[in-house]
């Protein structure tokens, strides 16, 4: 997306990658664009936007990650000075905010706890049947021309504890600075 994040009349761009990275570029000159900010997202980012969300006058970006997840950069200062021995006073708009998002926190509590409970009482259940539960996996396996490699990125909404590669053909598994795999190697017996 292209906003104006700095209020500064330009629009910076904005680009959310599939590795996780939430880049701000500015174009000062006509030359390259200059990285002005850089945050670390866990997983892929989907889709990324500029505009006021939260507050009027404080300009945000939004990203959506892969499973759906919504952060907020927001150029709303986050932290207030008070002076000396000065009790620093809340409004009573953040007031009445704070308390409904802890309500709605513990509300939320109790809704996790009942349907543990019942999902606990099912499972002891006679007539419980077990199923595997479906889960939509991201994959991309892409050419690197750079190095002449591929690159397999998997990303899917629970841990990966396993990942098994079988090839015909001999091949090397490269490491890379996000990977935090363990890899083995075996031989495959053909039957």
């Amino acid at each position: 997306d292209s906003f104006d994040i700095l209020g500064d009349g330009v629009k910076e761009l904005l680009i959310g990658r599939d590795d996780g990275m939430l880049e701000v570029y500015n174009f000062e000159s006509a030359d390259d664009p200059v990285l002005l900010y850089d945050h670390a997202l866990s997983e892929s980012i989907a889709s990324i936007q500029g505009g006021c969300v939260g507050k009027d006058g404080y300009d945000e970006i939004l990203a959506c990650t892969y499973s759906g997840w919504l952060t907020g950069l927001t150029t709303e200062p986050v932290h207030r000075e008070g002076g000396s021995g000065e009790e620093l006073k809340l409004s009573q708009e953040m007031q009445s905010k704070i308390s409904s998002l802890r309500s709605e926190v513990e509300s939320l509590q109790i809704k996790v706890h009942q349907e543990r409970e019942k999902y606990q009482q099912s499972s002891q259940s006679s007539t419980a049947v077990s199923s595997v539960p479906a889960f939509s996996v991201n994959d991309k396996f892409t050419l690197n021309k750079d190095d002449a490699s591929y690159s397999l990125i998997l990303e899917v909404q629970t841990a990966i504890d396993n990942v098994l590669v079988q090839s015909d053909v001999p091949i090397d598994l490269l490491d890379v600075d996000k990977n935090s795999a363990v890899v083995s190697f075996s031989s495959c017996d053909s039957e």
